[in-house]
């Protein structure tokens, strides 16, 4: 079909004629002049066609006008369409390319209902529309409000701090100029007799002198008893100033309250800002069939195995903490034995070893690009080791001590056995402590901002809200001695049951599991568990026995969810 501005004439183009088209037929898909339409009309097969003028043919979408009813390859027409290759076939298509697909539609036969059926979608697609783009302007002038609140709320607490910093200021400035003066004038007093009797003494070494040359020896006899009398006076004067605290040293010292200094070491930040998320109030209509269908239910969960690592012979007898798919698929094993990093390829092939630590690493997770976070339990620390690079690129020192990790690629989450989780900020590695609610957790993972994890107390799984809020509790009677767990891009969380060779899955709201792989599956004691939420692989760590020995080592096995 042409989609230029002007169409001409198809019958009169075959003679190389180029006219003016005035009308489309809708069932012979071409174009006629005022003289080809006249017949057109008459014949008693196409009078009945159905036209158009070529003005109106011209409004349609381009893509309209370049979809044709009949078939390019066969040039038959198109009967009926194939909704697994989303395309229309003719016989000889059904025939050659399509014997096998079932969901074949018979074109045209519920044009009626197909014209409601996508008025309707439409209709509701445009008010979703504009029902979510009036609830996110709303939104967006919710959180400017928390924002602007927000602000003075930070304000006006520092406002509080200053307020209360000035007035204590304030009474140890009064308590220095109180000490100050009381110190200055007892010292100033003390001068002023002294400087007194130094005066007084001065006026006797004058008269002395006088006394000697012309006093007779009567008068020099009584004079200088007299001056003796005053200088014993005076020496006793000294002695008893000596003798008390008039000469001691007083300094005026100040002390600053290790309260205000501790504010400089140990308070890093002035708060801290977090988005708290929480289910929407936007309900929507479109799409909700078609998305009931997608998500499926806890019995429809059925891996498929697709590969088992190959470990290397001098590799063997690993202690798999953890096991992580990449966003290529690629494969990390984190090995207690050895304390190293291993890379494997998504077929289950061995690349290389990434890295080997010091201390003994106890769990692991990807964060972002090439980067993955290992814990050193005990050692109260975290490490990002960049795979790529064969490096550790940054070191994190932890409060407590360290048992599971997660990361969303903006924060770290690390769990503890003593009701404690710490966030760390990647970007300023600022950390917070969340110790309200939060029950003595082992191994976590992330979803939509929640942390779910397993207690170490009890086969428990618990999911929290970012804040620490608890969200909901379940023990599934079929886990034993829970190990790692994880979560696939619909909520569901997978957890290698120890104690009982399994995998069980949870659903997303906490009420039900169902057991997905067992020791029929080859499982034995797993541990460690990852899924790759976007292509759904997984990662299982199991026992298996050394061929030809009665020995086992740690392996994993890759399925497909």
């Amino acid at each position: 079909m042409s989609s230029s501005a002007k169409h001409i004439c198809t019958i009169c183009h075959y003679d190389d004629i180029s006219k003016a088209a005035v009308t489309w037929c809708k069932e012979c898909e071409v174009f006629f002049c005022g003289d080809c339409e006249k017949p057109h009309k008459k014949l008693r097969v196409t009078m009945i066609h159905k036209t158009m003028s070529s003005q109106d043919y011209q409004k349609l979408p381009i893509v309209m006008q370049e979809i044709s009813s009949t078939c390019r390859d066969h040039n038959k027409k198109f009967e009926r369409f194939c909704s697994f290759h989303a395309c229309p076939c003719c016989d000889q298509c059904i025939t050659d390319k399509h014997q096998n697909c079932r969901d074949m539609e018979q074109l045209l036969d519920n044009d009626k209902q197909v014209k409601v059926s996508v008025e309707n979608e439409l209709r509701e697609v445009n008010d979703d529309l504009d029902k979510a783009i009036t609830y996110l302007k709303t939104r967006i002038r919710t959180i400017d409000t928390q924002k602007t609140e927000a602000f003075e709320q930070i304000r006006y607490f520092r406002k509080l701090i200053d307020d209360y910093l000035n007035k204590i200021e304030q009474k140890i400035l009064n308590d220095l100029d109180s000490n100050h003066s009381e110190l200055k004038l007892n010292m100033a007093s003390i001068v002023l007799q002294m400087e007194q009797r130094l005066s007084k003494i001065e006026q006797i070494q004058s008269e002395f002198t006088k006394m000697t040359q012309y006093a007779t020896e009567l008068q020099k006899y009584i004079g200088l008893r007299e001056i003796k009398k005053t200088t014993s006076q005076t020496s006793k004067y000294i002695e008893d100033l000596e003798s008390g605290d008039h000469f001691i040293e007083k300094n005026l010292e100040v002390n600053i309250s290790s309260a205000l200094q501790s504010i400089l070491q140990d308070v890093k930040s002035f708060g801290d800002i977090h988005i708290n998320a929480t289910y929407s109030t936007l309900k929507l209509k479109a799409g909700k069939k078609d998305q009931a269908q997608c998500i499926p239910v806890i019995d429809q969960i059925k891996p498929k195995l697709f590969k088992r690592l190959t470990i290397p012979q001098n590799m063997k007898f690993l202690n798999i903490m953890a096991c992580l798919v990449l966003p290529d698929d690629k494969v990390i094993i984190l090995d207690y034995n050895k304390k190293q990093l291993l890379l494997f390829s998504d077929d289950g092939k061995f690349m290389k070893k990434v890295v080997t630590f010091r201390e003994y690493p106890i769990d692991a997770c990807f964060v972002r690009n090439n980067t993955v976070a290992v814990i050193f339990g005990s050692a109260n620390q975290a490490r990002l080791v960049d795979v790529e690079w064969k490096t550790i690129i940054q070191k994190v020192e932890i409060s407590h001590c360290c048992y599971g990790v997660a990361s969303d690629g903006r924060n770290l989450i690390i769990s503890s056995d003593n009701y404690k989780i710490t966030k760390v900020n990647l970007d300023d590695m600022s950390q917070t402590i969340f110790e309200k609610g939060v029950k003595e957790l082992c191994y976590i993972s992330l979803f939509q901002g929640n942390i779910t994890g397993t207690t170490s107390s009890q086969s428990k799984i618990c999911c929290w809200k970012s804040t620490g809020e608890p969200f909901w509790t379940f023990q599934p009677e079929d886990i034993v001695e829970p190990g790692g767990l994880t979560l696939d891009k619909n909520g569901f969380v997978y957890i290698a049951s120890h104690g009982n060779n399994s995998v069980v899955v949870v659903s997303p709201d906490g009420k039900s599991s169902r057991k997905i792989l067992s020791g029929a599956d080859e499982i034995k004691a797993p541990w460690a568990i990852d899924i790759n939420s976007k292509t759904g692989m997984m990662v299982v760590s199991s026992y298996i026995s050394d061929e030809g020995r009665d020995t086992f080592y740690d392996t994993a096995f890759i399925y497909k969810i």
